[in-house]
């Protein structure tokens, strides 16, 4: 196991340890030495690999330490400057080299015999290499740069509710609340503040559509999606595969959905569900509360993470007392959660943005287990083999949500209230593959029509959520300007397009990975290390063999997983 040296970074061979980037000449001569670098014999080709390495993992912590700052306090000019200066000014010259050092391996006869975990690697190398275009590189820079806009925009939505300012995040726990009206007056107070930004938020990803489109034009495809499978290096399934998990989903669970929602319209004496009805206790219990303040969400967050086993309760400890995480919601942070991996100091980051409710907990653990799996794969040699596919990284998380969940008495000491957790948990984890596919189906139809008006975008996407209503569905009468635009809050849309259908896949592998965890708990956790342990030396469905599951979305396996869920439920 690695042993959780938080306090010193890896020893540097080949970069300076005194190394200050300000600027790309700062990092070029290194670049140059690998250019040159003699590669006659296998020993040099993995030496020259390990200092390839050793620099990307040095520069990729630079600008991870960059974007955390900067998203940490989205007020700070100097913090955004510092990264636009990186991705502007530094990272197009990187790519540029980066696609010579590519072509350096992909020429030489000493990397093509090396075997093992080195195919995988092969494989992306040569795709990036096909894909590298150099008119491409400031275009790449100039979206990095606009991606950004959508936190500065939404990091500073707040909304005025008896006498507080609440960020988005904060204003979310009122609707939880057991008074309708209170339920409903802070929705439409959200819904009205996101709406100020429909235009701005539109005409943004207007923009990025363009400047993707001709991002993909440049490399040879016909559209940007096409272009985005191949740079994401979906080498595992395709475009097709995507449309399946789309029917799928939409077969399977809207049925399951009407169910829930007509119980808990019966339980709530409503003769429909409004939006402001979906988050509330079916009971109109009051919100449930897993922990008083940060120091007591922290503390009930390591013990949890401990009796699933103590090694975990060690990870998240380090990352607690050595300041690796930003949890509390505040006014100018960016919106959302992730964990940042730190290649060099081979720890990770954890962002979020608490505020107190049960979603808080579900996101801590989420993070809690992309940071255990960071830890767990550190040991691997090299930074390519640590950089994972989606599909890997979020099965570890979402399996994490599952299984942690098995020891929420942590947070909810009351029988009843661990009930309830257990159920909304699970209630979300249906309810959200349905999203899952929305979203990405819309995204497909975005890049499949990048010339589409705002007018035209929004249209579409009512069109793509209606098809997987479910017949006790929410009843949206007299809100349909907000409906049109309820994509706007999904951040993949803007940040990091097409990157979301993962979710899907990996929630399909979490269900299965608990029901493993809850038929043979010690087994499921074995399997769950080693999945994690190989990093991305394997292709994603052997990655998935080794955690004793499947990686399938067909109708069939998506019934039997969801039907599980549903069962669950049901007893509780």
């Amino acid at each position: 196991m690695n042993s959780l040296l938080l306090e010193a970074k890896q020893k540097r061979k080949f970069v300076s340890p005194d190394l200050q980037i300000q600027s790309w000449e700062d990092v070029k001569p290194y670049f140059d030495q690998l250019v040159s670098f003699n590669i006659d014999s296998e020993t040099a080709m993995k030496n020259f690999l390990a200092f390839r390495s050793e620099l990307e993992a040095v520069l990729s912590e630079e600008m991870s330490w960059r974007y955390i700052k900067m998203t940490c306090d989205t007020t700070n000019d100097s913090l955004r400057e510092s990264f636009n200066t990186f991705v502007t000014e530094i990272d197009p010259e990187i790519s540029k080299y980066s696609n010579v050092l590519d072509k350096k391996c992909l020429e030489n006869p000493y990397f093509q015999n090396l075997d093992g975990d080195y195919l995988i690697m092969k494989r992306a190398l040569r795709q990036r290499e096909a894909l590298f275009r150099e008119e491409n590189v400031p275009l790449i820079a100039e979206l990095q740069t606009m991606e950004q806009d959508y936190g500065n925009i939404t990091s500073q939505m707040t909304i005025e509710y008896e006498g507080k300012t609440l960020t988005m995040q904060q204003a979310s726990v009122y609707l939880k609340k057991t008074d309708r009206n209170v339920r409903e007056t802070v929705y439409r107070l959200i819904q009205d503040r996101r709406l100020k930004d429909r235009i701005a938020l539109n005409d943004s990803l207007s923009k990025m559509i363009a400047l993707r489109h001709k991002v993909a034009l440049n490399a040879g495809f016909e559209n940007f999606r096409d272009y985005k499978f191949k740079s994401l290096c979906r080498f595992d399934y395709t475009k097709d595969d995507c449309f399946s998990f789309h029917s799928a989903i939409q077969k399977t669970i809207p049925p399951i959905l009407s169910e829930l929602n007509k119980v808990r319209k019966q339980k709530l004496q409503l003769s429909s569900l409004r939006p402001w009805d979906t988050e509330v206790d079916p009971d109109q219990l009051a919100p449930l509360k897993p922990f008083k303040n940060t120091d007591d969400f922290v503390a009930k967050t390591l013990e949890c993470f401990t009796e699933i086993r103590p090694y975990y309760g060690q990870c998240l400890k380090k990352l607690s007392d050595n300041g690796y995480w930003d949890l509390e919601s505040r006014v100018g942070k960016a919106p959302g959660g992730y964990n940042n991996p730190l290649y060099e100091s081979n720890v990770p980051f954890i962002f979020m943005n608490a505020a107190g409710s049960l979603h808080d907990v579900e996101t801590l653990v989420h993070e809690g287990g992309h940071a255990i799996h960071s830890i767990i794969s550190a040991d691997l040699s090299l930074v390519e083999f640590k950089d994972l596919p989606s599909e890997v990284a979020e099965l570890a998380s979402m399996s994490m949500e599952l299984i942690s969940m098995e020891h929420w008495h942590v947070f909810f000491p009351n029988e009843n209230d661990l009930k309830r957790a257990k159920k909304s948990q699970l209630e979300s984890v249906l309810s959200v593959l349905p999203w899952i596919a929305i979203v990405d189906k819309f995204q497909h139809w975005l890049y499949e029509n990048p010339t589409h008006t705002a007018d035209e975008r929004e249209n579409q996407w009512l069109r793509i959520v209606k098809e997987f209503e479910s017949e006790n569905g929410v009843d949206w009468s007299g809100l349909e300007q907000i409906r049109r635009c309820t994509w706007q809050k999904q951040l993949h849309i803007y940040e990091v397009p097409f990157y979301y259908i993962e979710y899907g896949f990996a929630q399909l592998g979490a269900i299965a990975m608990w029901k493993q965890y809850k038929e043979k708990t010690e087994v499921a956790l074995d399997n769950y290390e080693a999945f994690m342990k190989l990093g991305y030396t394997k292709p994603i469905p052997e990655i998935y063999k080794a955690a004793g599951i499947e990686f399938s979305f067909s109708e069939e396996y998506v019934k039997s997983l969801a039907d599980f869920v549903y069962a669950e439920i049901q007893k509780l």
